[in-house]
């Protein structure tokens, strides 16, 4: 996982910020795998039912962007009890849970 201990713990807390406690986030992609370079970081979100996305998504973003600099980061977001998509079930089988 190529991720720094700071950037995990501000996106952990932007998480629960914006989703909730009991959001689960996982990164996916690029940033999962140590031998890639470069790369967005890439995030799964799993929500309760009730969560507006839109809207925590954009306060998830600023309250990260507040703790770390700014850069590119993809958020994805499923609510549970919803069908899975497939970039949900790709997040699931390959995505690390932080």
């Amino acid at each position: 996982m190529r991720l720094t201990p700071e950037e995990i713990v501000a996106i952990k807390a932007a998480v629960a910020f914006a989703f909730g406690s009991d959001a689960l986030v996982r990164l996916f992609g690029s940033r999962a795998d140590d031998a890639r370079r470069g790369g967005d970081i890439d995030l799964h979100v799993e929500v309760s039912p009730d969560v507006d996305a839109w809207k925590a998504k954009g306060h998830f973003e600023d309250n990260l962007f507040a703790r770390l600099e700014p850069q590119r980061v993809d958020v994805i977001v499923h609510k549970r009890g919803t069908p899975a998509r497939g970039i949900d079930l790709i997040a699931r089988r390959d995505g690390i849970a932080l």
